[in-house]
């Protein structure tokens, strides 16, 4: 039987700790996905790639969700505080590119958004260990958050002017 604190402390490793080799591979595997996300997104916004391949690039998409939506979890779980993990600046992005997923299935158009996934690429601070350059970053995740207000407004405008051309 595994140690529940043991395996924890091992997960927190792998998760949280760039130092290490595990977490190094965890952090690489991440940003690849967080690449191929956001290619995914792109290449579904080009008509003839969609029309060809977009039931395998939606599919594709919602297991990378899948995968994105376990690590946050996954970091949530195994933190002391989950709170300020939660509220910290990564853990905003992680729920915000993840959110927008979830939001597209209600929201027709919403899903363009998922393009805010891009934002996870800042973990590429923490694993070449740039992270002096958070604060920076922090002003500019205010503006982003700004601008995906602004975007989610106009984005549940046109679905509700689209519904009511419907009726």
């Amino acid at each position: 039987m595994v140690d529940n604190k043991s395996f924890k402390n091992r997960l927190y490793e792998i998760i949280f700790e760039a130092d290490t080799k595990a977490g190094k591979a965890f952090d690489i595997i991440l940003l690849i996905l967080i690449s191929v996300s956001i290619i995914t997104v792109s290449l579904e916004s080009v008509k003839i790639i969609s029309f060809k391949y977009g039931n395998f690039l939606y599919a594709f998409e919602w297991i990378i969700t899948f995968f994105f939506t376990l690590e946050y979890i996954l970091r949530v779980f195994i933190v002391k505080n989950p709170k300020s993990y939660i509220f910290s600046f990564f853990g905003i992005i992680d729920f915000l590119s993840i959110l927008l997923s979830y939001i597209s299935i209600f929201i027709v158009g919403a899903h363009g958004l998922v393009v805010i996934r891009a934002l996870r690429l800042l973990r590429v601070f923490r694993v070449f260990k740039l992270s002096r350059y958070v604060s920076e970053s922090m002003e500019l995740l205010l503006c982003l958050q700004e601008l995906l207000v602004l975007n989610l407004l106009l984005l549940l405008k046109k679905s509700q002017l689209k519904f009511a051309r419907t009726v």
